[in-house]
């Protein structure tokens, strides 16, 4: 058994297990899409406190049993009083503004909600007494253009563009605060999530399906090209549960990242035209060519995850789809 010494004291690797009875866990981005998916996979014995500034606007899917609190992650002293009043001793810090569009329109913003509120949420745990497990989800956005390589966790974050700049902070801000104070922490880097309940419309699946349901052609605002790694929100959420019980019981995991996808790449045109044909849709999506300042091709190595946590996606993109296709459906009437 392995011991870790920071701000949080001596804390004994394996004295917290697996067992979520009695554990209190706070969400941040509570309303999201990955955080609802999280709260239904975590065991009904946890206690579970929700924090966002969006509730208003989530769907209630996925969030029975949740404590809902209104608040912002950049509220420091705000998150304090929680972690100590609820006596919370895990967070997952799921908020963050997620969409690269509106990042480029208003970069501040973006810079302050996914770094200022990093910093806030960690700064609240090396500051408490009561927190003993912290994951923190960066992005496969933080990696940056490596020109089609398989990104592997080793490698230096290099994004470039205000959304991945904002997601390589966070990610070196969770691993500061693990290596300088000893923070029980891990960080999940994702690669693109999809899922009902997901009410960005900008985002290709949500928009498209969308669009057919109104009678209307889907749009894509790129040229099409761009490739990407796409991943069930469900698997995710698996990811984010097993990494989180993994933090108690393996001294390898502290302080390291972990890529989660599905092994399965596609361009945007493509995946829009799996989404027309699984709805039996005859539309042509209108391609704008906007210049977006994306990547070209991302995609993900997840072996450390799979050797490390015995983590392996089980949703196949078409019964993912069909999931979401069937979720938006009876959504939208």
């Amino acid at each position: 058994m392995g011991v870790r010494s920071g701000a949080l004291g001596n804390v004994a690797i394996g004295d917290y297990e697996a067992d979520w009875a009695g554990r209190t866990v706070l969400i941040t981005g509570a309303a999201g899409l990955l955080a609802r998916a999280v709260a239904r996979e975590l065991p009904a014995s946890a206690k579970l406190v929700g924090l966002d500034v969006a509730w208003e606007r989530a769907p209630t899917t996925g969030l029975v049993g949740v404590q809902r609190v209104n608040g912002d992650v950049r509220e420091t002293s705000r998150i304090r009083q929680l972690l100590n009043d609820l006596r919370v001793d895990t967070v997952l810090h799921l908020a963050a503004q997620t969409l690269v569009g509106p990042a480029i329109v208003d970069p501040v913003e973006t810079f302050s909600s996914n770094i200022e509120g990093t910093w806030s949420v960690l700064e609240a745990c090396r500051t408490s007494g009561t927190v003993r497990a912290i994951v923190v989800a960066s992005s496969d956005k933080a990696y940056g253009d490596w020109s089609g390589r398989p990104y592997r966790e080793d490698m230096a974050l290099r994004g470039r563009h205000p959304y991945d700049v904002s997601k390589a902070a966070t990610d070196l801000l969770a691993q500061s605060y693990a290596a300088t104070y000893g923070l029980p922490l891990a960080i999940t880097r994702c690669g693109n999530l999809y899922g009902g309940g997901d009410l960005n419309w900008s985002r290709i699946v949500p928009g498209t399906i969308r669009s057919v349901l109104r009678g209307e052609r889907p749009v894509i605002r790129s040229d099409g090209t761009p490739i990407r790694d796409y991943l069930h929100v469900s698997d995710a959420a698996r990811g984010v549960v097993q990494l989180t019980e993994a933090l108690g019981t393996r001294e390898e995991v502290r302080g390291e990242a972990f890529n989660f996808a599905a092994g399965v790449r596609l361009s945007t045109i493509d995946l829009v035209r799996r989404v027309l044909e699984l709805m039996d849709s005859t539309f042509e999506p209108n391609v704008l060519a906007q210049d977006l300042k994306e990547i070209p091709e991302q995609r993900l190595s997840t072996a450390r995850a799979k050797r490390v946590l015995g983590w392996q996606p089980s949703v196949s993109l078409d019964d993912g789809l069909r999931e979401a296709i069937a979720w938006y459906r009876s959504y939208l009437g």
